[in-house]
């Protein structure tokens, strides 16, 4: 799944954890965008196109087995942006999907009502427009990313650069239309699973809006200049480039290289994008692992710190293995399980 140059944890890491408000303007029809060669939705794919990609498709990600009462569920790591070939899910993530009777999100992004609810501001955070300079950057920045501006407009203004932030590589075909929740959801809606969200978008608002107006434009002005001087296209690459190969190392090491926690309201605002939200998360998980196994899809960056959603499973009585890639487990939230790859969870019935 969200998910920070200078002095903005908060940015990037929405874009792997926090932040499903760009899926849901997607869900909404609204980051449809086919000027000036901008991307486009591609047709619907044949049958033969659907069993190429199928056969070919290959695992990315982060993927652990929870084990707990006898029943086995899953823990995969998203990020919210991806690219075209991305999918068709690779054959384990598939497999444990299959077997899985509930699949569990941050957010149901297909209900009608988020994205209505991601309108409406959290107690304590105040309506602040945007300057006119800041509203002449922010459509620069739209165009170049093929963002509609307007549809940006009734979301706060720390919403609406973190929107954007997350399509500033749409044109080369890194874009949330490809987002990994988008991916599952439908697959799962095919398969006639129930999905269960999480979080609420209360939940998520609260996370991602500072209550301080100064912070609130401090953090649109930095996310302005980090779209114009090409930083948040980098880091975004990173960030992916990150999730695909599985590296959590990389990922777990954040705080090293995001150039992001300079002073105590960054590590603040870290903390409140991470650490403050995982401990329901993991309860959220565990409670529907009781009804029936789960495939909880999250956002990859919940997936290390001291407060690791892996950490945090094993707190409540799971045994997690590592599953994608077989050593998934950062060096910052060691595992007291097997180090021993897990078995493969077992191939859809159609391909037994």
């Amino acid at each position: 799944m969200s998910p920070p140059m200078i002095a903005l944890p908060s940015l990037f890491s929405r874009l792997l954890n926090a932040c499903l408000l760009p899926l849901a303007l997607i869900c909404a029809g609204r980051l449809a965008h086919a000027d000036g060669g901008c991307p486009q939705v591609p047709p619907a794919p044949s049958a033969e196109q659907v069993r190429d990609g199928m056969a070919h498709a290959r695992d990315r990600g982060v993927l652990w087995r929870l084990e707990r009462d006898g029943r086995v569920s899953w823990l995969y790591g998203t990020v919210h942006v991806g690219r075209a070939d991305w999918v068709y899910p690779g054959p384990t993530v598939l497999a444990a999907l299959v077997d899985s009777s509930t699949v569990a999100l941050e957010l149901d992004i297909t209900d009608p009502g988020v994205a209505q609810a991601l309108t409406q501001l959290p107690p304590g955070v105040a309506d602040q427009p945007l300057s006119a300079s800041q509203r002449r950057r922010l459509q620069i920045q739209a165009a170049a990313a093929c963002v509609p501006v307007e549809q940006l407009a009734p979301l706060h203004p720390v919403l609406q650069v973190t929107s954007l932030a997350a399509s500033v590589n749409r044109r080369q075909g890194l874009d949330p239309m490809w987002a990994q929740e988008l991916i599952l959801t439908g697959i799962s809606r095919g398969m006639g699973k129930p999905i269960a969200s999480l979080e609420t978008a209360a939940t998520q608002l609260a996370a991602l809006l500072p209550t301080d107006p100064a912070e609130a434009q401090r953090e649109v002005n930095e996310g302005l200049d980090q779209m114009e001087d090409g930083r948040a296209s980098r880091l975004l690459n990173r960030l992916v480039r990150d999730w695909e190969i599985g590296d959590l190392t990389d990922l777990a090491d954040y705080a090293k290289w995001c150039e992001c926690l300079l002073d105590a309201a960054d590590q603040a605002a870290l903390r409140r994008l991470l650490d403050e939200r995982n401990p329901a998360l993991a309860d959220g998980i565990a409670k529907l692992h009781e009804q029936g196994s789960v495939f909880a899809a999250v956002g990859a960056m919940h997936m290390t710190g001291p407060l690791a959603l892996p950490r945090l499973m094993q707190q409540r009585g799971f045994v997690v293995t590592p599953v994608l890639p077989a050593a998934a487990t950062p060096a910052s939230t060691p595992a007291k399980s097997s180090a021993k790859t897990a078995p493969a969870p077992r191939k859809p019935a159609s391909a037994r």
